[in-house]
């Protein structure tokens, strides 16, 4: 078996993190039990580039298990966990290639490696393997069923090539599931980048001004647990409906170009290029503190930082020191990538439960009816999502009540209203 980890002998520590993570999964353990006796995958090479995780890695179990020949690749540089890497090919037999602190190079030679297989499914965390597929590999379009993509960022850039009409197979957009977005961009996203920076930084948040470019489910998730730490929080945005939503959630609105002269900690949460760019740092605070939890290290104009400074070095793990002319320091977490990911360990497993759920159930749909779909970018099915947040609720012994004939025919009729 081919693959491609930092230590294979890093495995036994990967096997016991694995288990602890499924522990937090009932509802992922509940779909494989049901693939384990069905194998609705049976058959399919299915080709990931997803963050390699405990989490992910109890995804790759249930797409086993349900009979897909699976391969992973990492979908971002730094979020690799090493020994889940390593676990992955010694305990399950899975074709990993991931390394933590890969360069670009062998980033993508770890992505064309995945698509070598052959695959007929992708599973997304960013389109980076849609990507590779549109540009370099079309000769595998005509075998592919489809595919799924877990992010914001990865389903903007998927929109974007249908919108253009060069989408060239289905794409469910796993995102847009309610039973992800609502949970996993704002809890899962909120808690664990807080977790990324203070493990990287240790420093206190209360008494803090932070500042969150962007204010979709990952921001209003930051945002909530900033304040929760006792933060004073500032919310930067462009659409005029969620900066509204902001100022009513208590938050106050700005310009970054204000912003940056005020935060103590920026974090970016956007999706979109240069947000904090090269006419902000000279307005910061000396000792600002920059991290992204987008998909991209793209949201901080990072090579305008390099010209500004007279001088950078390392001071800690993930944190480098950027000193510039005249003596002012900013300081840039985890390159600029994924903080939550790089410095910590991700979303807690319960909140990624949800997540992956969608996306095992969506590529069991995407094998059923990818044959009949056109070349456009889809929603989760309604029946999914439900299903997902009934298994969920299942799993944590709650009860909910359900319509009464009368209450059904009330809602369906127009005779009975006033």
């Amino acid at each position: 078996m081919k693959y491609d980890v930092k230590d294979i002998s890093l495995a036994s520590k990967g096997k016991l993190r694995i288990e602890w993570a499924a522990r937090s999964m009932p509802v992922l353990e509940l779909i494989r039990e049901r693939f384990q006796k069905e194998k609705p995958l049976k058959g399919v090479r299915l080709g990931a580039c997803l963050h390699v995780t405990t989490e992910t890695a109890n995804l790759m179990l249930t797409l086993k298990a349900g009979g897909a020949e699976c391969y992973l690749a990492a979908s971002n540089p730094l979020s690799t966990q090493d020994d889940v890497a390593a676990s992955l090919v010694k305990d399950y037999g899975i074709p990993t290639f991931a390394v933590k602190g890969e360069d670009n190079k062998r980033y993508y030679r770890h992505i064309n490696t995945v698509l070598d297989a052959k695959v007929n499914l992708t599973m997304d965390d960013g389109a980076d393997l849609v990507s590779m597929i549109h540009s370099k590999r079309r000769d595998l379009v005509s075998d592919l069923y489809g595919g799924t993509e877990e992010t914001t960022t990865g389903v903007i850039r998927l929109r974007s090539l249908e919108k253009r009409k060069l989408l060239l197979f289905p794409i469910i957009a796993v995102n847009d599931a309610e039973t992800k977005h609502f949970f996993d961009n704002r809890y899962g996203t909120g808690q664990s980048t807080l977790d990324g920076i203070i493990r990287a930084t240790n420093i206190l948040l209360a008494g803090s001004t932070v500042v969150v470019c962007g204010y979709g489910w990952c921001g209003r998730g930051v945002a909530n647990k900033a304040r929760g730490m006792g933060a004073h929080v500032i919310v930067t945005e462009v659409d005029p409906l969620k900066a509204l939503e902001a100022v009513m959630d208590g938050f106050q609105a700005m310009p970054i170009k204000d912003a940056a002269k005020v935060g103590n900690v920026f974090v970016t949460v956007t999706g979109d290029i240069n947000v904090i760019r090269k006419e902000h740092y000279p307005l910061m605070k000396d000792g600002a503190i920059l991290a992204n939890s987008g998909h991209f290290n793209a949201e901080i104009e990072i090579p305008a930082l390099e010209k500004l400074a007279a001088k950078r070095r390392f001071i800690r793990d993930f944190v480098e020191e950027f000193t510039l002319r005249g003596g002012k320091k900013i300081f840039l977490l985890a390159e600029g990538r994924l903080i939550n990911l790089a410095a910590a360990e991700g979303h807690p497993a319960s909140v990624m439960d949800m997540s992956f759920a969608n996306q095992a159930l969506s590529a069991e749909h995407m094998v059923k009816e990818g044959h009949r779909l056109e070349h456009r970018v889809y929603g989760v099915p309604e029946a999914i999502d439900k299903e997902i947040a009934r298994l969920k609720l299942k799993a944590m012994n709650i009860k909910i009540d359900t319509l009464t004939e009368e209450q059904k025919k009330y809602l369906a009729s127009w005779e009975m209203g006033t």
